[in-house]
């Protein structure tokens, strides 16, 4: 089974993707976090982050298995991640990683921004979660300021709009849900009624499947 989480910032598909994946005993997936591995191969080596050739080479030497997750965290690199998501070239170079991670024999839970749209548009599950920007701005900045950054709020929300925007419009892979997706809005959730909210759509969509009506082949007709 293949499940798509797909949303903008802060929405909580990180938090439902994880649980979902317990839940099922499936392996989990954060592609934004392939992003920011990139974001900062180009940091690390003093590269610019719209330079299209250097963030393709950097995407074509990532290894899933090796990303540092405590060094791709924060508002830096969430920028980051926008940054270099937007270079076509980039994307290109990590769809095929993340097909693979998806197409495990076991399926897999994946989350980022364009999962249902392109990375697995056959999935079994595809659910879309938003929350309003004033609402992703307020859970963005606690889980930065329990990091230990200081940041306004305000700040946090004109980030938020101004990277929605930016994932919205660009060319590659723009941010939207799938049209046969289902929409979590998580804006008045908390994080155990989102939860549940999830894992009631992936469930439902088990019932429909497992009490589809099988097609029979039509029967030949008889030689005479």
């Amino acid at each position: 089974m293949i499940i798509a989480i797909d949303g903008p910032a802060a929405s909580g598909k990180g938090t439902i993707s994880k649980r979902l994946a317990a839940l099922y005993g499936l392996p989990h997936l954060d592609t934004g976090l392939i992003y920011r591995a990139v974001g900062r191969a180009l940091m690390d080596r003093g590269e610019r982050l719209d330079d299209p050739r250097a963030a393709e080479r950097a995407a074509r030497a990532l290894k899933l298995g090796t990303l540092d997750e405590s060094r791709l965290r924060g508002k830096e690199m969430g920028e980051a991640a926008s940054l270099v998501a937007a270079i076509p070239g980039v994307r290109a170079a990590l769809v095929a990683a993340q097909r693979a991670f998806a197409h495990q024999p076991q399926g897999a839970v994946l989350d980022g921004r364009d999962i249902g749209t392109v990375i697995c548009p056959d999935a079994d599950v595809k659910i879309f979660v938003t929350a309003s920007a004033e609402a992703r701005a307020h859970r963005r900045t606690l889980e930065l300021r329990q990091r230990g950054e200081t940041i306004a709020e305000a700040d946090v929300l004109a980030d938020i709009r101004r990277r929605d925007a930016r994932d919205a419009a660009r060319d590659a892979a723009p941010l939207a849900a799938a049209k046969d997706a289902e929409t979590l809005d998580t804006t008045d959730l908390g994080v155990e009624e989102a939860v549940a909210a999830a894992a009631a759509l992936v469930e439902r969509k088990i019932r429909a499947r497992l009490t589809r009506p099988r097609t029979l082949p039509t029967a030949l007709p008889s030689k005479p």
